[in-house]
C-alpha cells in the first residue's frame, strides 16, 4: 500500500502559484484569446493587425496598442514534428508604460512549449484521442506533469471562488479529501461540459485570466 493514501495532495512548486499581476518588475506579460480553439482561426487573426489588440493596455489602461512584434512558438510532441506558430505582440503607445503583451490562443500552453492537446492526451490518454503516428513524450517529462497535478488545488480553487464560481467552491467543501489539480480539472470538466481536448487548456485560461502568473501545471 501506499504511504501517500489518505494523505493532503502535496503543495505546488512556487512557479505553480506565484502571481505576476502585483509584481512592479512585470511589465506586460502574456494574455490568452480563449475564443480562439484552432489554429485555423489564429491564423486568421493574426493576418488582421486589430483582430487580437486588447482595447487598452491591462496595465496601465492607455487606449491605444501598437503591433510591437510577431515572435513565433514551435510546439513540439504531434505528429508531423514542430510547427512555427506565428504570435502578435503588442505595446502600448503610453510613453510611461511601454508594456509589450504577447496574444496566444487557447489551443496553446503559456509555460510548456506544447499544445495544450498534446499535454492532455499524455495525462489523460483514455479521455483524449491520438494519432497513432503521435511522437511518445519522454517518460521524464510525463512524470514532471503527473507530479504537478497531483498538487494541492486550493490556490486555484480559492481563486475560482473569487469569480463566483460557488458551484465548484460547495464540491470542494463536500470531498472527504483536499482536491489535486488533477482532481479540479476533471471537476471543471463536468461542471462545464468541457469536451475532450479542452479539459486542461479551460481552466488553465480561466487561471491565468484571473490572475496572471497562477498555474494549473
Amino acid at each position: 500500500m501506499s504511504p501517500t493514501i489518505g494523505l493532503p495532495p502535496p503543495e505546488p512548486e512556487s512557479c505553480l502559484v506565484q502571481s505576476r499581476a502585483s509584481r512592479a518588475r512585470y511589465k506586460g506579460g502574456t494574455l490568452i484569446q480563449e475564443d480562439v480553439r484552432d489554429l485555423e482561426t489564429h491564423e486568421r487573426r493574426v493576418r488582421d493587425p486589430d483582430a487580437y489588440r486588447p482595447e487598452a493596455c491591462p496595465r496601465c489602461k492607455h487606449p491605444t496598442l501598437h503591433v510591437h512584434c510577431y515572435p513565433q512558438r514551435r510546439p513540439i510532441g504531434e505528429a508531423g514534428g514542430a510547427v512555427a506558430v506565428r504570435v502578435v505582440q503588442y505595446i502600448c503607445a503610453s510613453p510611461g508604460c511601454r508594456a509589450t503583451w504577447r496574444i496566444l490562443p487557447m489551443i496553446l500552453a503559456r509555460h510548456l512549449w506544447r499544445w495544450w492537446r498534446t499535454v492532455e492526451r499524455t495525462v489523460k490518454p483514455a479521455d483524449t484521442q491520438s494519432r497513432a503516428d503521435a511522437p511518445r513524450i519522454p517518460e521524464r517529462t510525463e512524470r514532471r506533469w503527473r507530479a504537478r497535478l497531483a498538487t494541492s488545488a486550493a490556490v486555484v480553487i480559492a481563486l475560482l471562488a473569487q469569480r463566483g464560481d460557488s458551484e465548484l467552491m460547495a464540491r470542494a467543501a463536500a470531498s472527504d479529501r483536499e482536491l489535486s489539480r488533477m482532481d479540479l480539472i476533471d471537476t471543471f470538466a463536468r461542471w462545464t461540459s468541457t469536451r475532450p481536448g479542452f479539459r486542461l487548456s479551460a481552466p488553465a485560461t480561466v487561471t491565468h485570466t484571473l490572475e496572471r502568473g497562477i498555474r494549473v501545471m
